[in-house]
């Protein structure tokens, strides 16, 4: 999302992936997982934009498809003007050099047969960077950067905590100098008093290098400490975006109002007043007609069951809503 009116470094247009589902006697194609379904947004250099939803509205996968460890079905996804989506596999190598991904979970995402300096140091090896000797320098600078040590660089992922792996999947993350990260639920899996220093360390490591963000999550109250602008995902689409305090203050989708209305705030004053949403997200791989939040949403009407409706403005700074009632609710 462009903020200021610079060219952005990640562009993403009308991203989708499906899933093909097999069944039946034969074992034909009886259909598709919607899991991104026609996804669209931007990031400037530099800046952070957070997605969030409920699990299995496909952000994850977004952020796999983003960087091609997930093939996508069609779309565009454009990084510092080159298009990763239909890269060749060459350019797609050269390509990881500026764009790396923290996982979810640091117990399975480091090989607990490499020891920390072999893990962090593989990026480097890979992409033949510098001398055996400068990548070890480098490997212990990078510790040193998130917080760790460099005297354990030969000890092994399983003797370390939730919080400390998660630097060493940061430093590993670091380790080509990338342009932009994408952080799938970098903190979910931590305890909360853990989940804070790892935030400070991402944001003070963006405010040092000037790395660009992708952070998604389904935390709210994470999403705002860390973002420029937020992007609001259900059912495979993003159904609202725009400036954090945009976000939190005004939200224009009956869906990013319940979400907010189900973070604990201590302020009573911002203390969000909207209705329940009922039942469970629908089957990605059979959205209901129309708006896809309509079964759950208070305000639905029957125009809500027949429109798809597109993200459009909410006001002139970029804050857009996939809501036909958009001003009514």
């Amino acid at each position: 999302m462009s903020t200021n009116g610079r060219d952005p470094l990640l562009v993403v247009e009308d991203l989708r992936k499906h899933y093909p589902v097999h069944g039946g006697v034969f074992g034909g194609r009886i259909g598709d997982v919607r899991a991104v379904d026609g996804v669209s947004f931007s990031i400037e250099a530099g800046q952070t934009l957070g997605l969030v939803g409920e699990s299995g509205c496909g952000k994850s996968t977004l952020g796999r498809t983003l960087i091609r460890l997930e093939e996508p079905t069609s779309g565009r996804v454009r990084f510092d003007g080159q298009d990763i989506a239909h890269a060749s596999r060459q350019e797609l190598f050269r390509l990881r050099r500026d764009v790396q991904i923290i996982f979810q979970d640091p117990y399975s995402s480091l090989n607990p047969r490499m020891t920390v300096g072999e893990i962090v140091r593989e990026p480097l090896v890979v992409h033949r960077v510098g001398t055996k000797a400068s990548q070890i320098d480098r490997v212990r600078s990078l510790l040193e950067t998130v917080g760790l040590s460099a005297e354990v660089v030969d000890r092994y992922p399983h003797e370390f905590s939730g919080g400390q792996r998660q630097r060493i999947g940061i430093a590993r993350a670091l380790a080509l100098e990338p342009r932009l990260i994408i952080a799938d639920e970098p903190v979910s899996a931590l305890d909360v008093s853990v989940q804070s220093q790892v935030l400070n360390l991402m944001v003070g490591l963006q405010q040092k290098m000037g790395l660009t963000y992708l952070f998604i999550s389904h935390d709210l109250s994470v999403v705002e400490h860390v973002s420029d602008a937020i992007a609001v995902m259900y059912l495979g689409r993003i159904v609202e975006l725009g400036r954090v305090d945009e976000i939190f203050e005004k939200p224009a989708h009956p869906y990013t109002r319940a979400l907010l209305a189900a973070v604990p705030v201590p302020d009573p004053q911002r203390r969000q007043a909207a209705p329940p949403v009922q039942g469970e997200a629908p089957s990605p791989m059979a959205p209901p007609a129309g708006c896809a939040f309509h079964p759950r949403c208070p305000f639905a009407v029957d125009a809500c069951r027949a429109e798809v409706p597109a993200l459009q403005p909410v006001s002139g700074t970029g804050h857009t809503a996939a809501c036909i009632r958009i001003g009514k609710i």
